[in-house]
């Protein structure tokens, strides 16, 4: 049956997946919203990793798809998949000696051809991307020389070079201080505020993703728990059956947006 003209974007109809014979998730269908910042959320194991790599096309799908503007994605050459979608995985390899200019260079891969070289273009992008990163300054450094946040950056900066219109992230902001997993997650939600980006990450904090996300799709194991959109109450009953933990609920007075704090169990001292 054709797929109609209206399902625009990335959808995910009935999609399993997993490794070997193993399901991991089970069955989800979803529709990603366009220019916004979905987040997926769960507790460790749930397969959120295992979704975001499905839908980059680094699994092929057990049952189910994955449509990009109405075409299966794992039916299209890699090529042109890598011309619509980007992804930064959770601990990408970085090659030796690379500076950053060379590291964000390669986003320009899936443009080029053995007809069609460097191109002022390609300078253009990624000079753009180190702009956007703020990573400008240490263009001529090498990689492995930068902080964690720093370098995570020029991660991001190689993914924008890309110049897709949308990006999956997986974790971004592990094992980075407080300032730049805030810097990270302003950055994220500027490129879909700002510059027309779709956005798909999977984050550890639940706070930055109630806080930062415009959808949470909510995993528990295997299955969409709930999926939450603008204006959408996240209660501590969800995060409970999600997380299977009690939380508090206060409001962030800069957003309006809720947080949660876990209960301490009783008689636990510091």
């Amino acid at each position: 049956m054709a797929h109609n003209a209206t399902k625009q974007g990335l959808v995910l109809e009935n999609l399993s997946a997993g490794y070997q014979k193993k399901i991991i998730v089970d069955d989800i269908s979803l529709t990603i919203p366009s220019e916004k910042m979905t987040v997926l959320v769960g507790a460790n194991g749930c397969g959120k990793s295992t979704l975001l790599s499905t839908m980059a096309r680094l699994l092929q799908p057990m049952g189910g798809t994955v449509l990009l503007d109405g075409k299966a994605i794992h039916d299209q050459p890699t090529k042109a998949v890598s011309r619509e979608l980007g992804i930064l995985p959770q601990s990408p390899l970085l090659p030796e000696g690379l500076t950053v200019f060379e590291l964000v260079s390669r986003g320009r891969f899936p443009w080029q051809n053995f007809m069609r070289q460097w191109t002022d273009a390609d300078e253009l992008a990624v000079e753009e991307a180190l702009r956007l990163t703020g990573t400008q300054a240490f263009a001529h450094l090498p990689v492995e020389s930068l902080s964690g946040g720093q370098r995570q950056r020029c991660w991001i900066a190689m993914a924008l070079a890309q110049q897709t219109p949308t990006i999956l992230l997986d974790e971004p902001t592990t094992f980075l201080d407080l300032r730049y997993q805030v810097e990270i997650l302003e950055l994220l939600h500027d490129l879909t505020r700002h510059h027309g980006r779709t956005v798909v990450v999977v984050l550890h904090d639940l706070n930055f993703a109630v806080n930062y996300g415009d959808t949470l799709v909510f995993l528990r194991e295997g299955k969409v728990e709930g999926v939450l959109h603008e204006g959408d109450v996240c209660t501590p009953t969800l995060i409970k059956t999600v997380f299977d933990v009690d939380v508090q609920m206060s409001i962030n007075p800069m957003t309006g947006k809720p947080f949660f704090i876990p209960f301490r169990r009783s008689g636990v001292t510091a």
